[in-house]
């Protein structure tokens, strides 16, 4: 059973979720390697991090760090607090330099992790309440196992997915996601003939896709209601017999656009040109706006730190794509760090926005606490 704080621990608990040990975590998190699939070490980093702070752990069945603080033995209101621990490949030299940290995942997504599970151990919650802070397997990957099973076994009355908005920002919804992997293949021919070749044929197919994005997008201004596509990787290879050629494609989606909608035009225009068709990865867009309960209770914490609030609508895709559909509860996502640093091999964060982020974080959670146990 996760243990009750009364008022006089928590004083105590948010004296020790000081910023130098968010600091020590972060760098500590970010030293350990944990590429989607292999995320085990860092799972339990988190979670002893997480214990130390005077949070109760777990893992459950899917893999994911949980991490739990009550303030009362039958909370009437649960806040979610999802984060992901799992990162791309590609290894950047753990350093702090200048106030700043580099590192594979100091933006995407564990600085913003970080953040939840300090802001959740710092805040200054009333009673009867419950935050659940969880660290997601696999958000890197089409399926996102993590965030999956969350979704099937949490109800929350509201949730703040962690990842990189600035600590001055907010996002408020995410595109669609759909990805397709394409295949031809042909008969053997001589390079002089008339016969078109399977990577004629995929090139072909990918042609006219594009020309029916370029054609939705028409006389739409904003990125996010465009639709994007883009090519992942193309290869071929022959066995003598027959070649087959290949593509993987990634597309982006607008609220207007679900991916079955999408699915249905691209297989039709494989008809045209005998090609097969697989699709994983199909994620609806979401989007909230500024009357969300999330929304207000951050927007009037960042306020209230000096700055000006900058919602944000990302043209990526993040686990909020997967729980908000289900939960239909208030959401946004909130983290230090700049996202358009992710992925790449100069990823870093500023230890002054990882600090900066706690403090509003804290801040919002106690107001949006309150608000909840009004409703």
């Amino acid at each position: 059973m996760p243990h009750i704080q009364g008022a006089g621990e928590q004083e105590h608990v948010i004296c020790l979720a000081s910023d130098d040990l968010a600091t020590q975590v972060l760098r500590d998190l970010v030293a350990t390697p944990s590429v989607s699939g292999n995320e085990y070490a860092a799972v339990e980093r988190f979670l002893a991090a997480a214990r130390s702070l005077g949070l109760t752990t777990s893992v459950d069945e899917a893999g994911n760090g949980i991490a739990t603080r009550r303030t009362s033995n039958q909370p009437r209101r649960t806040i979610a607090l999802l984060g992901h621990i799992d990162t791309v490949p590609g290894h950047i030299p753990v350093r702090i330099e200048g106030g700043i940290l580099h590192g594979r995942g100091s933006v995407d997504a564990k600085g913003p992790l970080v953040t939840l599970l300090f802001a959740a151990a710092r805040a200054k919650l009333p009673p009867d309440v419950e935050l659940v802070v969880i660290a997601a397997i696999g958000e890197e990957t089409p399926h996102s196992p993590g965030a999956t099973f969350i979704r099937d076994h949490l109800r929350p009355h509201a949730c703040i997915i962690g990842e990189p908005s600035g600590w001055d920002g907010l996002a408020l919804g995410y595109k669609g996601r759909l990805i397709v992997h394409a295949a031809a293949t042909r008969h053997c021919a001589h390079t002089a003939g008339p016969e078109a070749s399977a990577s004629d044929a995929l090139l072909a197919w990918w042609s006219d896709v594009r020309a029916r994005v370029a054609r939705r997008n028409e006389g739409v201004e904003k990125v996010f209601d465009q639709l994007q596509a883009g090519v992942r990787r193309i290869s071929s290879d022959s066995d003598g017999l027959a070649d087959t050629a290949r593509l993987t494609a990634g597309f982006r989606l607008p609220p207007a656009i679900p991916p079955n909608e999408l699915e249905e035009l691209l297989a039709s225009l494989a008809t045209t040109h005998d090609i097969t068709l697989e699709f994983q990865g199909r994620e609806q867009a979401c989007a909230t706006d500024r009357r969300d309960a999330v929304v207000r209770a951050i927007t009037a914490s960042i306020r209230a730190a000096g700055a000006t609030p900058k919602p944000k609508l990302k043209t990526g895709t993040a686990d909020l794509n997967i729980v908000a559909p289900a939960w239909r509860c208030p959401i946004a996502a909130y983290g230090p760090g700049d996202s358009t640093l992710d992925h790449t091999p100069v990823e870093h964060l500023p230890l002054t926005d990882l600090h900066r982020a706690i403090a509003v974080l804290a801040a919002g959670l106690r107001t949006l606490a309150e608000e909840l146990l009004e409703m």
